[in-house]
């Protein structure tokens, strides 16, 4: 079965050999082209193990709370699945185009089902929880996007506009492309259907965030988060690059004011935990995982980060071996920062470390609600850290913690952290992993890049870009075949592909260039040149086939001079 996802018949496929001006052999020290490593390729094919599911199957994914409220949600671990796909073509493989866009189509497919939004429908009611003056439940509605539950809609709306820069394919943007079927077996007037284009979810944002004076639109009613906003600013972003407008520098400006003049920034650098609509009361930052999940993100259009991290992360991780950064728990991280202020103390000190251990055990924090379920702290600090941090050994210490003590797991090719609760060991050491972790969070921290958001938001592909792109379809996953290297190499002058099976047996795959320019191609499959074609006009394509297995196979397509 082939692995295209476009719509229309190939044109034509070029197989003859013309014989040309091509050295007989490539020395394989002229690529430079950075390949993937072992784990980045398994968190790839993890993603596409759990996207590849049956609808109705999520395996690994079961969240700690039943009704799909809570922070593990199936709609973060599925965004961020998203997001990291995304990086993994930008950053690495970005001639990939037919693999990706499969692999983002099924991720969206299942952001859309009911399994991940049908919760809205209780939880628009509201609670004690979130809006303490309240006397009676509101009346409920079903449709996910409409009002509030930015947590959702915010993350759909990156998605798809994700979608659309990268792949130019506005299909999010037709009528009725985002349906929510509501049809509940047996309860309920009958069925429902809202639908909405990537346009009209977008305006529907738009609208929310006018009304709340442009400091963001409500998660949980009466409840802003600073984190649940950055995705659908970035999707404006997107969007305006798709339409050539400037709808997301308007907003920006807007909701950059409501922040501070509503103190969602602390005095301490984190950012608040959320903002009470109704009683207009901000409530602090309870650890650092909104204020790193938030930056992760914000770091797009927000160049101040950076600069904030150490503020920020003062406390929250510690380097306890020469190759390894822990995260300290909250009451163990108020405590350093305390200590910081109070007496000046390296909190990078091991024995200052101890010592806020003693302490923490004994004067625990104030008592306070504690959450439910516990929060996927690790999951939002290697992301953040991914991004803003300067020192690339802060995401390799994180990394190297994970690899020793959050259990990696391999299945079918895929890499993931299975499910743990235990929240540290007796010596401290970070433990607990939940669902957005490991199968999301530590996956997008590895296939991002520096300042990876940053880079995308200041140059998104444009419709020249993708259109103007020689690119590779023909392709996929599921084949069994692992993607090392994709892109254009400027040591060898030409396209590389690296690829390799994840079980060791032998594969066939025929990748299709599409895309190229007029002249004449030399194909070198492991240095070795092994035939040439001539690419006569646009729209030819050049067919290659071969056999892959445990051992890589460079592949690489020269355009002769």
């Amino acid at each position: 079965m082939s692995q295209t996802v476009t719509d229309t018949l190939p044109a034509q496929v070029l197989r003859f050999t013309v014989h040309g001006p091509f050295p007989p052999t490539l020395a394989s020290s002229t690529i430079t082209l950075p390949k993937l490593d072992r784990q980045q390729t398994g968190h790839l094919r993890h993603i596409h193990n759990l996207a590849s599911q049956l609808d109705g199957e999520w395996t690994h994914m079961g969240a700690l709370d039943p009704a799909q409220e809570w922070l593990d949600a199936y709609r973060y671990q599925l965004a961020t699945m998203a997001y990291a796909a995304g990086a993994a073509h930008y950053h690495h493989l970005p001639v990939l185009r037919g693999l990706f866009q499969e692999l983002l189509l099924k991720i969206i497919h299942k952001m859309l089902r009911r399994e991940v939004w049908g919760y809205w429908y209780l939880t628009s009611q509201s609670g004690k929880l979130v809006d303490p003056d309240i006397k009676e439940l509101r009346r409920p509605w079903a449709d996910p996007v409409v009002r509030e539950n930015i947590m959702y809609s915010g993350h759909l709306l990156l998605m798809v506009t994700l979608y659309a820069m990268l792949f130019d394919d506005d299909r999010f943007d037709q009528e009725d492309a985002l349906t929510f079927h509501w049809d509940p077996v047996f309860w309920g007037m009958g069925p429902e259907k809202f639908s909405y284009t990537t346009s009209t979810l977008q305006q529907a944002i738009l609208n929310q965030m006018e009304q709340n004076g442009w400091a963001g639109v409500c998660c949980e009613p009466n409840s802003i988060f600073v984190v649940c906003n950055q995705f659908p600013i970035i999707g404006m972003r997107y969007n305006d690059v798709r339409k050539g407008t400037k709808v997301v520098d308007g907003v920006v400006a807007k909701y950059a004011k409501a922040l501070q003049d509503r103190g969602m920034i602390n005095g301490d650098g984190l950012f608040a935990h959320s903002y009470a609509v109704k009683q207009a009361f901000t409530v602090p930052a309870k650890n650092v995982g909104f204020t790193a999940w938030a930056a992760a993100f914000m770091n797009a259009w927000n160049h101040d980060l950076p600069k904030m991290y150490p503020t920020q992360s003062l406390g929250f991780i510690t380097r306890v071996d020469p190759d390894r950064i822990n995260v300290n728990t909250a009451d163990v991280a108020f405590t350093l920062r305390r200590l910081a202020k109070e007496e000046n103390c390296d909190v990078n000190d091991l024995a200052v470390l101890a010592r806020a251990r003693d302490i923490a055990s004994l004067s625990p924090l104030p008592a306070s609600p504690s959450p439910p379920f516990p929060l996927p702290i690790f999951g939002y600090v290697v992301q953040w850290v991914s991004e803003v941090s300067s020192s690339p050994d802060d995401l390799a210490g994180l990394l190297n913690h994970a690899d020793r003590f959050l259990g990696p797991t391999w299945e079918n090719g895929g890499l993931f952290y299975p499910r743990h609760d235990t929240l540290t060991d007796k010596d401290g050491n970070w433990t607990q992993v939940e669902p957005f972790t490991g199968n999301a969070g530590i996956a997008y921290a590895r296939l991002n890049v520096p300042n990876g958001q940053r880079r995308m938001w200041d140059a998104p592909w444009t419709k020249a870009d993708v259109q103007g792109r020689a690119w590779v379809d023909g392709v996929g996953l599921g084949t069994g075949v692992d993607f090392l290297r994709g892109g254009w190499d400027v040591g060898v002058g030409g396209m590389v592909l690296t690829m390799s099976t994840w079980h060791g047996g032998d594969v066939s795959v025929k990748p299709v260039v599409k895309g190229l320019k007029e002249g004449l191609y030399g194909i070198y499959i492991d240095g070795h040149l092994s035939e040439t074609r001539a690419v006569e006009k646009p729209g030819d394509e050049v067919l290659l086939e071969m056999v892959v297995g445990a051992k890589e196979v460079d592949v690489v397509l020269k355009r002769a001079n």
